[in-house]
């Protein structure tokens, strides 16, 4: 029994996508006719919510922290018309207002049928992972940050499942990957770890990576660069961003990103697309010409440089993961 996971990468919902979410949720207005049809494509669709859900909370008192992003609870309507089963939590932005915005943001998407990973209302509830069962497979989610230390949930106060990746990977999520390989079908574990903008996995995570597929993990897709990086089975080091209203990098082109379609098994992943995207302001559409040509360049190079073979197939980037 094979499934189709959808990974999308860090997608921020405040700020100008918030203004527009006061008039309205309609996915089309966010979201292209041709991104869709690839998302419906899939089993099941993950991503990274880069913000909290809450019309409450004050900014975190952080001192020098810039941005702090919140999205409108309508936004969890917005996710679900796109058609998205569970959001990874654990980020540096989750607690951006507060404890109370975070438990606003796990309610809204539980109203709105999302399952949650990675966050909750102590530290065994951030830490454990959810199950999502589709077409006979089971499969454990797992959701960790390694920034910041602040955000962390504690055993009698809402955070996110943190781990301190620099330092190696701390035997309580070794131990949860192994626990979840063991009671389900498939295990993701999904990492917000490492600096943003960068085009290549740091050491330090492509260690990490290697410990938790020794741990049982049997696909690992990352964010938090903002730019897509390269792929060596069974890691998807950076799935880049889906949705946002940031200012683009000339350079690194921070707008260009992918939208990960994986196919997996109960012995890992088998097969990867990964379709071309554009992020204009507040709206993601399929990426065209040049810079389809630009990005699927710089793809291939960072997954030759991981020893992995990525191609062109069918209008869309393909690797073999086994």
């Amino acid at each position: 029994m094979t499934v189709t996971l959808a990974l999308a990468g860090d997608t921020m919902l405040g700020r100008g996508v918030a203004y527009l979410l006061a008039k309205s949720a309609d996915p089309g207005a966010y979201v292209s006719d041709g991104v869709r049809a690839y998302l419906a494509e899939a089993d099941l669709t993950l991503l990274n919510l880069e913000c909290c859900l809450s019309d409450r909370g004050d900014p975190w008192p952080e001192p020098g922290k810039i941005f702090h992003f919140r999205a409108p609870p309508r936004a969890a309507d917005l996710l679900a018309r796109l058609g998205v089963h569970c959001v990874m939590l654990a980020n540096n932005h989750a607690l951006d207002y507060g404890h109370e915005a975070l438990l606003d943001t796990c309610d809204h998407l539980a109203a709105a049928g999302i399952r949650t990973a990675g966050a909750g209302p102590d530290l065994a509830r951030a830490r454990e992972p959810v199950v999502l069962d589709v077409r006979g497979l089971r499969l454990s989610v797992i959701s960790v940050t390694d920034h910041p230390a602040d955000y962390a949930a504690t055993p009698h106060r809402p955070g996110v499942a943190h781990a301190d990746l620099p330092s190696g990977v701390p035997s309580w999520l070794t131990d949860t990957v192994a626990r979840a390989r063991a009671e389900t079908d498939a295990v993701l574990v999904s990492p917000h770890w490492g600096p943003n903008m960068t085009t290549a996995p740091q050491p330090y995570i492509r260690a990490a990576a290697t410990v938790l597929a020794g741990a049982g993990a049997t696909l690992i897709a990352g964010h938090s660069a903002h730019v897509p990086h390269g792929v060596a089975p069974p890691v998807l080091y950076d799935l880049g961003d889906f949705l946002d209203d940031y200012a683009v990098d000339p350079g690194l082109r921070n707008d260009l990103s992918l939208l990960f379609l994986v196919t997996i098994d109960e012995l890992g992943p088998v097969r990867l697309r990964a379709v071309p995207l554009k992020l204009d302001y507040c709206r993601t559409v399929l990426a065209h010409g040049e810079e389809r040509a630009w990005l699927g360049r710089r793809f291939i190079a960072a997954c030759a440089d991981l020893g992995t073979t990525a191609a062109w197939e069918d209008g869309l980037l393909a690797a073999d993961l086994r």
